[in-house]
């Protein structure tokens, strides 16, 4: 019997670790996670004397900047984390996990890692007593390197 395919899983279920050195590391839940973009770039080139075609060649991939909006991270790591930065400490580099869940049993379907991932824009509020905003409004990462693994069968 041939096996199902699954369906398409639901863009609002999605985990979200900051990479923390201790085993508390920080989970962080937001609404919006956009900019999980790769791209590379090509070189052109002849292989020799006499060759009149064109060979194309891999050149440097780059990682676009990830923009998580509408969030709350609620551990003290994170703040370690953002006054190292803030101090210039050229350490300050994590691997950021973002996973997408199923709806039906919340399973891991896809993940996603941020190698090298450093804080480069941090929003919070507007705070309004009356309003129902989060605490968060925009967190920016840049990172070097872009992971991504399919966990579905």
């Amino acid at each position: 019997m041939a096996k199902s395919t699954p369906g398409p899983v639901g863009q609002f279920n999605f985990l979200v670790d900051l990479g923390g050195s201790s085993s508390d590391s920080p989970r962080a839940g937001f609404q919006e996670v956009s900019g999980l973009d790769l791209e590379g770039s090509l070189s052109e080139g002849r292989t020799g004397t006499g060759s009149e075609s064109v060979t194309k060649i891999t050149g440097l991939n780059k990682a676009t900047d990830v923009t998580m909006k509408r969030g709350v991270v609620g551990a003290r790591d994170f703040d370690r984390w953002l006054d190292d930065i803030r101090k210039g400490n050229q350490n300050a580099r994590r691997t950021i996990t973002i996973q997408q869940q199923n709806e039906d049993d919340r399973a891991i379907v896809r993940t996603w890692k941020l190698i090298g991932a450093r804080i480069i824009k941090h929003t919070s509020g507007p705070f309004n007593a009356k309003g129902t905003d989060v605490a968060i409004e925009e967190l920016v990462l840049t990172y070097e390197r872009l992971e991504r693994k399919d966990e579905r069968p």
